[in-house]
């Protein structure tokens, strides 16, 4: 399903989008060394909470995980690099952490995710990775609007991805968002220009770059939802939510503290 949205359910999306980026900046600012990852997910809770939305993960139970999933956001920590199921584990000086959030607001979700180095030491490869998926996430962003073809977003993600050195994996990507969390288009990390879906105003797209440093192929945790790199190396992860507008994208998942 693609859903095309109308102006009131827009400004519900800002809404949450704003909602999902405080919480993730929140939730960055209290990711110290010796933090819980359990903490990270009650913190969670109570954030979405008091705003009175809905998380989109607790219940969530597709066909790829070992259902339902349980927590309010996903912590991925160095290896592990999607659908980071929190557990209780304490933050190192030092760990790459990834926290992927979608909440809904009103009826309408967002979704994001960051990736950053926890503590005061700064690994360059790992510094470099998360440079790169940041840096992807800004391409795919720019090449969205009206007339755009997905392809076009893909190719300008895959593109900055493999001038990079990172393998691309394919299994998982970006996709449309609005009422449910996952709907069509998929967007894929890479692909051709000028092909798939020609994306129209009030269309939602959540984009996410992601690599792992030296593999493409993920393996699954015995938890049946963390997904990791098979060969043990760091892995990073970066998402926003976009509308797409008349005149190009707008970026919904900014925090409150840098939207213009």
């Amino acid at each position: 399903m693609i859903e095309i949205l109308s102006p009131t359910a827009l400004l519900r999306a800002k809404d949450a989008g704003a909602l999902v980026a405080d919480i993730l900046q929140t939730m960055k600012s209290r990711s110290t060394v010796g933090t819980n990852l359990l903490d990270i997910d009650r913190w969670t809770h109570g954030m979405i909470t008091e705003a009175g939305a809905r998380s989109c993960y607790v219940d969530y139970e597709p066909s790829f995980g070992r259902g339902p999933f349980g927590h309010y956001i996903c912590t991925s920590v160095n290896d592990a690099v999607l659908h980071g199921l929190p557990h209780d584990y304490t933050l190192a000086d030092g760990d790459l952490l990834t926290l992927d959030l979608a909440v809904s607001v009103g009826g309408v979700v967002a979704d994001s995710a960051i990736s950053f180095v926890v503590g005061d030491a700064r690994p360059p490869e790992s510094v470099a990775m998360i440079d790169a998926t940041e840096r992807a996430l800004s391409a795919g962003i720019a090449a969205a609007g009206p007339g755009a073809r997905i392809g076009d977003l893909s190719h300008a993600i895959g593109s900055v991805l493999s001038e990079a050195g990172y393998p691309i994996n394919t299994e998982f990507g970006g996709h449309g968002v609005g009422s449910t969390m996952h709907q069509d288009p998929h967007v894929s990390n890479t692909g051709r220009p000028g092909r798939g879906y020609t994306l129209r105003p009030g269309l939602l797209l959540a984009l996410e770059p992601w690599v792992m440093a030296d593999t493409a192929e993920l393996v699954t945790d015995a938890d049946g939802w963390t997904l990791r790199s098979a060969t043990g190396c760091r892995t990073a992860h970066s998402e926003h939510t976009i509308a797409i507008t008349e005149d190009g994208a707008e970026i919904l998942t900014l925090p409150t503290q840098a939207r213009p």
